[in-house]
Order: structure tokens, then C-alpha cells, then sequence
């Protein structure tokens, strides 16, 4: 029997639950144990994907088309195990599934209520996951904080998993925040004491807390938060907010985390073997360079809306012992006029993925400052879309082209609706979503980077490049380097005479690890490096 464990959070949203997982599960999976990991989110939407990146940052697509939380790219990049739809349920899908069965009959005539139908439902989805990925633990960790009513019924849920499979097969992590107040010069464990109270109201009594603090703990916070909350004294674990992400799994191993939870659990393991992630790290604090990025997007004052993509962008730093610096540049801002001013310090410029008309003019404006100045350039979904777009106006002479997406009526839909796409398709779940082959010409810098002529990668798109206009393209000096296998989508464009200017219809941010970066990021980043090596004229 997999065991499970559940993460919860007090206090206040934001915590860091989800790094808190995704922590535990790298470091059980460091001690040989097979992980899986899922999300249970609170809110009525069937999935995050009709979402604004504003209400909820960006929606992390898995490799079987699932659109979900953020978190499970947490997951996926510190536990490296591809995720699919059994990682994320919301309220909004239960319901669906409920009435769906109640409408077919399932329930056989039976009152359909939160208890046991709803609790019925999340449990048989936790349970799933377990049996699906034949793993030795389960991390679920669930969305929202302590007391929001709407969490309620996954509480039940998994208080009923807890008296099901025992004691010994489940474990309750609660993550809470203990303020310093400077006033008083002092930390408080008042605001974790209610937390773990209002949880205890629920039926749950957490077997180990994570204490969320800017600034290291005095001994008699641990002492009277393990007396008042009912803890062993070592299963009161310390969580600093960090410079570097990925330096969370020691910190946390600092106090025995993953050493408690498998005594706790009565889980037998190998030592635990974080000689990899800890040479990482170390690689990680020790960067000797710097490149300048322009990211220009439409969602740049939310950092959380292009969360993977800068995640992916510092992964290939890593790699060049180069520290990222990323500008985030509002698209709505950026004109002709102006592009030298705020594009000319930058030694690369990526366009992230994005829907909509606005600040399209100002991407448009982006791509071309790139290629006229033999700038690496990276587009990515709506940014390959960007660079075609350019192209055609600056090159081919298609002063109105653009995508049928921004301007129905424009002449030259260079971009357009893939097939069985239209306006009146509902816009929930119906994109194309998740890993799709790829055949990628030789020669083309795709084919370098990857060391492949086939690959296999995530996609959340609508729209695609117009094949009426592929000869004058090509024609043109645009490289199509990489088709569905069939000939039928383009999926990839580039100036295969550049260093680095390429545009790719999926999100290869998605597949990036920070000990394995993605191979194009690398090769972005490495033009980067090169351009602004080349700027200072120096070299190391």
C-alpha cells in the first residue's frame, strides 16, 4: 500500500506549501522511494486554464493535455517525474464528475450530498494517483488556506483516507507563518497555534509543522508551539525564505525533515544521497557571470505568469555559470520609437506564450528590434506567432498581416485557426494541450540543439501558422525546421543563419529541469552569453 501524505497551509496564502512539497518529494525520492505528487485546488473553475495568469499565475500543462496549478511544475522540476491528470483536482471538476454520474443514473436514486458523494469523489482521485504511477508515497497537497469554506470537503476527504488506510499510511504536514514583529523584536506562534486549532476543528491533528520565517527561530518557538499544537518535539521543522530556490530540500533535510516523515510513517529506506542536488546548489551560489534577458510580455507585472519560462532561463544558466538577469518588459510600453532604449542593454529577448491583442504591437516590435539587429531571439507559442507576423510585414511586404486572433479582417492571416478550431468553440479544455511528436529538419539549429531529428514536446495552443503562406516564406530566407510528423503544422521557425533565432509553436519551458536544462533554452542562453561577451569584448 502507497502511503500518503497531506500538506495544508494557515495563516495566510502563499506560504510556500507547494515548495514544501515538492521539497519532501525530492528528498524521498533521494532515499530510493518512488514519489507521486498531485494538487487539490478549492476554486469552482473544472481547471485553471480559462483563468487569468493575474488571478492565478500561469497554467502548467502536462504531457497527457491536463491544464493545471503552477505547482505541479514545482513539482515535476524538483522531483523530475513527469506529472499527468491525476496531479490536479479542483472543486469545479468534482462537481462536474458528480453530476454527470447523477445524471446518468449512477447513484441509483440516491440524494446526492457533499458526504459521502462529493468526499467520495476527491478520495477515489487521491486514491487513483497512488495506483496509477505505483508509487510508495503520495504527496497531496491542498490548495488554499485553513478555514476557507470552500476547503472544507477536501478536509473531510482526507481525514476519511487518514481512518481508511491508518496511521501508519498517512501523515499530516501543516505549513503556517510565524511573524516577526520588530516592535517587540520577538517572532509569535499565536497565529500557528489558531491555525493548527481551526485544522483540529476539522478532525485532523497535524503530525508534523512547518514553521514559514524570514529570519531563523529562537529554541522557545519550537518548544511551545510542539507543547500547545501536540507535536513531538522534532517533527517542528524550521522554513527560512531562501535566495535560491532550489537550496529549500537541504535546508529542510538541516533539520531531519524527510528523516522524521519516513520514522513517522514507518518507511524503510536507503541512506539518503543528496550529493547531485547539493553540487548543484553549490554551482548555483557560485555563478561568475551575468547575461542580460528581455522577457517581453503582456503579464510582466506578475513574475508567477511566466514562472516556468524564467525557471527554465535560470536552469540554462546554470549550465554556463551565468547568473540571469531578466528584464521584464511591459509589451503595452514598448513602441518603435523607444525600442533602442529599453532593448539595447539586453543580449537576448524572449516572447513567452500569451492570448489576446493586447500588447501584440509591442512584441511585434520586439522581434523585429532582434532581427534587424542579429539579437537572439526566442519566441515561445505566441512569441513564434510574433516573429512570423514580423516577418511578413518587414520582409515579405505584408504590410497587414497578422493573426486572424488580434484582426479577423486583416488580408493576410499569416496566422490562423488550426483545423476544427472557430469562435464558437468553448474555450475550456479545448485547445490543442499537451506532448505532440515533432520531425525537425538536419542541419537547421533546432536539429544541433536537440542532437535529433525527432522530439516530442507540450503544446497549449489554438492558433497556428498559415500553410497557404509556406512558400513565401521560405522563399523568403524563414527556415520551417520542424513539422508534425504528417507535414501538416508547423511547429518551428528560425533563421537558421543566426546564432540563435528560432520560434516554436509548444512550451519547452514545461520539460526543463534545474539539474537537466532544456536544450533550447541552453542554446538561447548560450548566444546570450556569447553576444554579451562579444559587446564587452571579453571573453573568459
Amino acid at each position: 500500500m502507497a502511503k500518503y501524505i497531506f500538506v495544508t497551509g494557515g495563516v495566510v496564502s502563499g506560504l510556500g506549501k507547494g515548495i514544501t512539497a515538492a521539497s519532501l518529494g525530492r528528498l524521498l525520492k533521494c532515499r530510493g522511494l518512488k514519489v507521486a505528487a498531485q494538487k487539490l485546488d478549492p476554486y469552482i473553475n473544472v481547471d485553471p486554464g480559462t483563468m487569468s495568469p493575474y488571478q492565478h499565475g500561469e497554467v502548467f500543462v502536462t504531457v497527457d493535455g491536463a491544464e493545471t496549478d503552477l505547482d505541479l511544475g514545482h513539482y515535476e522540476r524538483f522531483i523530475d517525474e513527469n506529472l499527468n491528470k491525476f496531479s490536479n483536482l479542483t472543486t469545479g471538476k468534482v462537481y462536474w464528475n458528480v453530476l454527470n454520474k447523477e445524471r446518468r443514473g449512477e447513484y441509483l436514486g440516491s440524494t446526492v450530498q457533499v458526504i459521502p458523494h462529493i468526499t467520495d469523489e476527491i478520495k477515489a482521485f487521491i486514491y487513483r494517483v497512488g495506483k496509477q504511477t505505483d508509487a510508495d508515497v503520495v504527496i497531496t497537497e491542498i490548495g488554499g488556506t485553513i478555514g476557507d469554506i470552500e476547503s472544507q470537503p477536501f478536509l473531510e476527504a482526507i481525514r476519511q483516507i487518514s481512518l481508511e488506510v491508518g496511521k501508519e499510511n498517512s501523515l499530516f504536514i501543516h505549513v503556517t507563518l510565524v511573524p516577526f514583529l520588530s516592535g517587540s523584536d520577538e517572532h509569535k506562534s499565536k497565529p500557528t497555534q489558531h491555525s493548527v486549532k481551526e485544522l483540529q476543528g476539522m478532525g485532523i491533528s497535524p503530525d508534523i509543522i512547518v514553521l514559514r520565517c524570514d529570519r531563523p527561530l529562537e529554541a522557545s518557538i519550537f518548544k511551545k508551539i510542539s507543547l500547545f499544537c501536540n507535536v513531538k518535539p522534532d517533527c517542528v521543522i524550521e522554513n527560512i525564505t531562501l535566495p535560491i530556490l532550489y537550496e529549500a530540500p537541504l535546508m529542510l533535510e538541516k533539520s531531519g525533515f524527510s528523516e522524521v516523515v519516513c520514522r513517522e510513517l514507518n518507511l524503510e529506506t536507503k541512506p539518503i544521497d543528496l550529493t547531485e542536488w547539493s553540487e548543484m546548489v553549490d554551482k548555483i551560489k557560485n555563478r561568475t557571470y551575468s547575461v542580460n534577458i528581455g522577457l517581453v510580455g503582456k503579464y510582466t507585472e506578475l513574475h508567477d505568469a511566466y514562472l516556468s519560462v524564467a525557471e527554465a532561463l535560470r536552469h540554462a544558466g546554470y549550465v554556463y555559470n551565468t547568473y540571469i538577469d531578466i528584464h521584464w518588459i511591459d509589451s503595452e510600453k514598448l513602441n518603435s520609437s523607444d525600442a533602442e532604449n529599453i532593448l539595447g542593454g539586453v543580449d537576448g529577448i524572449i516572447v513567452p506564450g500569451g492570448f489576446g491583442d493586447r500588447g501584440i504591437e509591442g512584441m511585434i516590435t520586439a522581434a523585429k528590434y532582434a532581427r534587424e539587429n542579429h539579437l537572439p531571439y526566442f519566441g515561445i507559442c505566441l512569441g513564434m506567432q510574433i516573429a512570423v507576423i514580423e516577418y511578413a510585414r518587414n520582409v515579405l511586404g505584408l504590410e497587414d498581416a497578422n493573426s486572424g486572433e488580434f484582426d479577423e479582417a486583416c488580408t493576410h492571416k499569416v496566422i490562423d485557426f488550426m483545423p476544427g478550431q472557430s469562435d464558437e468553440v468553448d474555450k475550456g479544455g479545448t485547445l490543442r494541450l499537451g506532448a505532440y511528436p515533432c520531425v525537425i529538419k538536419p542541419g537547421t539549429t533546432l536539429a544541433k540543439l536537440y542532437g535529433s531529428t525527432e522530439i516530442s514536446e507540450r503544446h497549449r495552443h489554438r492558433y497556428e501558422f498559415n500553410n497557404d503562406y509556406r512558400q513565401r516564406f521560405t522563399d523568403a530566407g524563414l527556415t520551417l525546421a520542424g513539422t508534425s510528423p504528417d507535414g501538416r503544422l508547423v511547429e518551428t521557425v528560425e533563421l537558421s543563419d543566426r546564432p540563435f533565432f528560432v520560434g516554436v509553436q509548444y512550451h519547452p519551458e514545461f520539460a526543463s529541469r534545474p539539474n537537466r536544462a532544456h536544450p533550447l533554452f541552453k542554446g538561447f542562453i548560450e548566444a546570450a552569453f556569447n553576444h554579451s561577451k562579444e559587446e564587452k569584448n571579453e571573453y573568459p
